[in-house]
């Protein structure tokens, strides 16, 4: 007969050979006194915590030849054959490998038939989060109204992907990792029933690198029962999981109640050369500092203790650091460990938390670092508070006088100027050289043409001119002033979106106009200073005749401002009552 896995050979064949899931079983066993069971099952839980083999224990025991009973009985024929895999009215079913709806359709129309040899055909599926959406939709109805004879047990890693219609029609029961100890136990069982000597700290350590799981701690064993040779050792143990002996972490801890870094740091790098994981070594200290804890809190923990017996020389380490010391280890390698997930460089990581950890130290909730540095006494802090300890004299003098001192002006907060959330320079150069040549018939020609560009460029980038206006234009560019600086460095910097626009106003219009993008205060202030200067250059002409280079005739943009002005019967009528040099235009 070939070998077989101690997790195949020990799974439990009852109810009172499973290790812990005291809520399942009782639940279970007295719903089948009672004849009270119903038609669908949910286990969920992590892997290794035994829901197919209890999926297979209830099964039996709804079979069993000696029904109604809490426990199969393991003799009877049914019994022996569901354990044997070969019943035909016990189907296992792999969702994993079958997902798809045809699987569950031939489900579904075989469950109407009656059972060949049992009380009850009894559906366990497997991995049930796997089904596909449509699958789930095929099985919905069956699992609402299923035949009398008919039970469902359906088993998952991940019931959080399971749709609500499937788990509302089930009792759901959820099992939980398994303690320590109940790993123990059975690891201890079988290694008695093999006749192998053991060190039950080698059991600890296979059991805490099982993380909950008895299938995983049963494969771990068994792989360190074929590494060992006469007996299970400690050695053997720490080898083959991967994990450091409590000697060594024992030497850490001295080495940073010491603030010896070099001892520390030659420690680790010993431990990663032997193939050690920086991640795993992190998991462990924190283990190993949480056992320190306890063993500080009380004697009566040690059940609870994972990586460390409760020897003498772990107690006396317990007590040489305090708890806030404690905690302050296990928060910095639980950061640490966060923060090694996202890197490659987790070596790096794990150095870094245990320099943090040998510089810690707590003296009444501040650290050492800190509390030396407030010894350092600052000759120009003293002065300032020599100077405050005078003035709040002089001030206590004065009101014991009834004088009432007087009230210190509030300085007026200066307004914050204008945050710019991106840094974008007009051109100004090029805009002034339009302003120079700008006529009404260009602004004309593009504000015609304006909407039906828009209507042609994408959604998304019309939705940047929502907020801007052309405002000038000469024969060869015009300017578009935007209200949000954002909009306007997004159009500015998108060349292919500025060909885009120019080519479609050559379409309607004939003639090739390059786009310019200003903001809004800043074309308030190129005008402004554009008119000013402009203005000042006109009154320097009608001052000096001989000079005739400049004139209004070479201002277009200087004409229109002048013409639109003079239209407006209210700037007329302000011009005549304050005059021209004092009225001052700004269109809006």
């Amino acid at each position: 007969m070939t070998y077989q896995a101690f997790y195949r050979v020990y799974r439990p064949q009852s109810f009172r050979e499973m290790s812990g899931q005291t809520h399942v079983k009782r639940t279970l066993q007295n719903a089948l006194l009672a004849n009270k069971t119903t038609h669908a099952y949910l286990f969920s839980g992590p892997r290794g915590t035994g829901k197919t083999s209890t999926a297979k224990i209830f099964a039996k025991a709804l079979n069993c030849e000696n029904a109604p009973s809490n426990e199969p009985c393991n003799e009877c024929p049914t019994c022996f054959s569901i354990t044997e895999g070969s019943h035909p009215d016990v189907i296992e079913f792999d969702a994993a490998s079958n997902s798809r709806v045809e699987e569950m359709r031939d489900i579904i129309e075989k469950v109407r038939f009656a059972p060949a040899n049992a009380r009850f055909k009894v559906y366990i599926i497997d991995e049930v989060h796997m089904l596909s959406t449509s699958a789930f939709n095929a099985l919905l109805k069956t699992l609402e109204e299923p035949p009398a004879h008919a039970v469902f047990i359906l088993a998952t890693t991940e019931p959080h992907k399971l749709p609500a219609t499937i788990i509302s029609r089930c009792q759901r029961f959820d099992f939980k990792r398994l303690s320590s100890n109940d790993i123990l136990e059975r690891m201890k069982v079988v290694l008695e029933d093999i006749h192998l000597p053991f060190d039950e700290q080698a059991l600890k350590v296979i059991a805490q690198a099982a993380a909950g799981g008895m299938r995983d701690a049963l494969s771990l064993l068994d792989q360190v029962v074929s590494f060992s040779g006469e007996s299970l050792t400690l050695e053997d143990a720490l080898l083959v999981t991967g994990s450091v002996s409590q000697d060594v972490f024992y030497d850490v801890a001295i080495a940073l109640k010491e603030k010896d870094v070099a001892q520390v740091l030659s420690l680790m790098e010993g431990l990663i050369a032997d193939g050690k994981e920086p991640v795993r070594l992190a998991e462990d200290l924190i283990t190993f500092f949480r056992d320190l804890l306890l063993l500080q809190t009380s004697r009566e923990l040690d059940e609870l203790l994972e990586l460390v017996t409760p020897e003498e020389k772990f107690m006396q380490l317990a007590h040489e650091f305090s708890a806030d010391n404690l905690y302050g280890f296990i928060d910095i390698l639980a950061k640490t460990q966060q923060e090694m997930r996202y890197s490659h460089h987790t070596k790096i990581y794990l150095e870094t938390a245990l320099l943090k950890m040998a510089q810690y130290s707590n003296v009444g909730g501040v650290t050492q670092s800190t509390a030396s540095a407030g010894n350092v006494v600052d000759p120009q802090l003293m002065d300032k508070v020599a100077t405050l300890e005078k003035m709040v004299q002089s001030l206590t003098q004065q009101l014991q006088n009834g004088v009432q001192p007087a009230a210190a002006p509030q300085a007026k907060e200066a307004p914050r100027p204008r945050a710019k959330s991106q840094n974008y320079n007009a051109p100004i150069g090029k805009i002034k050289e339009v302003l120079k040549g700008a006529t009404k018939k260009d602004i004309q020609t593009i504000k015609n043409g304006w909407m039906q560009v828009l209507s042609q460029l994408q959604k998304s980038h019309a939705a940047l001119f929502a907020e801007a206006e052309p405002v000038a234009a000469s024969s060869s560019a015009f300017v578009v002033k935007f209200k949000y600086d954002i909009h306007c460095k997004m159009v500015a910097e998108n060349r292919e979106l500025t060909a885009s626009f120019s080519q479609f106003l050559l379409q309607l219009s004939g003639n090739m106009y390059e786009l310019l993008c200003i903001p809004e205060d800043d074309w308030y202030k190129v005008r402004e200073n554009f008119i000013k200067e402009n203005h000042t250059a006109d009154k320097n002409e009608s001052s000096n005749q001989e000079d005739s280079s400049f004139s209004h005739s070479e201002q277009p943009f200087i004409e229109d401002v002048q013409e639109m002005t003079s239209d407006d019967p209210l700037i007329s009528e302000a011009e005549k009552l304050f005059g021209k040099d004092i009225v001052e235009v700004i269109e809006d």
